[in-house]
């Protein structure tokens, strides 16, 4: 889809002042994942899922970029994929003028199954008072990830578990990730 492009998004932080490292480019980094998605290849053909919270922040923010809404509904829990609102996934990843990201700390193991990742997604901004000159500002957030077995294939997956999405659960009831245990010992203490 966009063959121009040389550095992945996820690769490019405006905060990094690091030197030597070579960013990866969108081929050797989310397009795998993008491509797997978008070609609706089974795990059997090679589909591709996100081996950490971490890498699934990175192609998430990539398809936000590249306005790939369908990868970010996908990648959100299953139980909030139908809560989405597509149409204006899709208009603020085009209004954006994104910049950079950067992954502030990844927790990749709290308890069984979830995983949080604190990151700053960087935009630009008109500066009005200075007329057409732009402003880097960051969305600084914390999210939370879940891992989820499959019961079709049994292989795990990591989803991002959306904090604005309403949905009617009371803390007792089965979790939505499915994993057994009720909502307040599972998911619910990374949505409340």
């Amino acid at each position: 889809m966009h063959p121009f492009l040389q550095t992945c998004p996820c690769q490019i932080n405006p905060a990094s002042t690091s030197v030597g490292s070579t960013p990866l480019s969108y081929q050797d980094c989310c397009q795998p994942y993008h491509d797997a998605f978008y070609n609706n290849e089974t795990d059997r053909a090679g589909n591709i899922y996100a081996e950490s919270a971490e890498r699934l922040m990175r192609t998430r923010y990539s398809a936000f970029v590249l306005v790939r809404p369908e990868y970010i509904v996908k990648t959100t829990l299953p139980a909030q994929q139908d809560l989405l609102d597509v149409e204006a996934i899709e208009s603020w990843a085009k209004e954006t003028d994104w910049a950079g990201l950067e992954i502030v700390e990844h927790t990749p193991k709290l308890g069984k199954r979830h995983a949080k990742v604190e990151f700053k997604a960087y935009f630009n901004t008109k500066n009005n008072i200075e007329g057409l000159a732009e402003k880097t500002q960051a969305h600084h957030e914390l999210s939370a990830f879940v891992k989820v077995k499959s019961k079709a294939d049994n292989d795990a997956r990591w989803y991002f578990l959306d904090p604005t999405v309403a949905m009617t659960i009371s803390q007792k009831q089965p979790c939505i990730c499915e994993s057994g245990e009720k909502f307040k010992r599972c998911c619910g203490s990374y949505l409340g």
